[in-house]
């Protein structure tokens, strides 16, 4: 189903497609005060959650997290998972997905009685208006610019991988495509949330895919 235009009401706030491409899609969710989403995992995809505002606990089978803007986490395929906000306003969140699949969905336990439903039909999705973000790659630019929920976030083409070797402290990157490679071993995949502080680090070592775009995310 093509959800670009779509947002999905769900009973613990909302979530839309705020950018996608063949082989990712990234969901912006805001989850109200005290809600959270089900304990569930994806078992043919990973997921990455960078937290752009208010803070979220994200529990597991056996231990939680607290995190923060701009705090990130990487949850791969089959790992049960569930997001609650903690913060007054709730908690403000980029989910990235890939490959990207909605219906890729096995729900353990809810709270809202959907244990044993697929993800969201039509009946509970309503149209974007002007106040919607989309990311846009940046075909014909270096890099396209956005200030969306106390954050600063670019799509940005890197063409040199020197590029790579000096981002800011507190940077959150995502590799949108391409990525960083070594003897036929990519390191760095499509879909991977990874801090600056690694990529800094990682980059000296490996080599450049060609036509890597990335998605950077700064706290304002």
């Amino acid at each position: 189903m093509n959800y670009r235009d779509k947002v999905v009401k769900k009973p613990w706030g909302y979530e839309y497609l705020i950018y996608e491409n063949d082989n990712l899609g990234i969901w912006f969710l805001h989850i109200e005060k005290n809600q959270k989403t089900s304990m569930h995992c994806h078992p043919k995809k990973n997921t990455g959650l960078v937290v752009l505002d208010g803070t979220a606990e994200v529990s597991f089978l056996k231990n939680k997290i607290n995190l923060k803007g701009v705090d990130k986490i990487m949850i791969f395929r089959s790992r049960f998972h569930s997001t609650k906000a903690l913060s007054e306003g709730g908690a403000y969140i980029l989910e990235v997905e890939s490959p990207k699949d909605k219906h890729d969905l096995v729900r353990l336990y809810d709270n809202y009685g959907r244990k044993d439903d697929p993800y969201e039909s039509e009946n509970h999705q309503y149209n974007k208006d002007e106040n919607h973000m989309w990311f846009d790659d940046p075909i014909n630019l270096k890099e396209r610019m956005y200030k969306f929920s106390k954050c600063i976030i670019k799509t940005e083409k890197i063409v040199n991988i020197e590029e790579l070797y000096e981002r800011p402290y507190g940077e959150v990157i995502v590799f949108l495509s391409g990525g960083l490679h070594r003897g036929g071993s990519t390191i760095v995949h499509v879909g991977d949330v990874v801090a600056s502080h690694s990529i800094n680090e990682i980059s000296r070592h490996f080599e450049l895919e060609k036509n890597s775009v990335i998605l950077s995310i700064m706290g304002e």
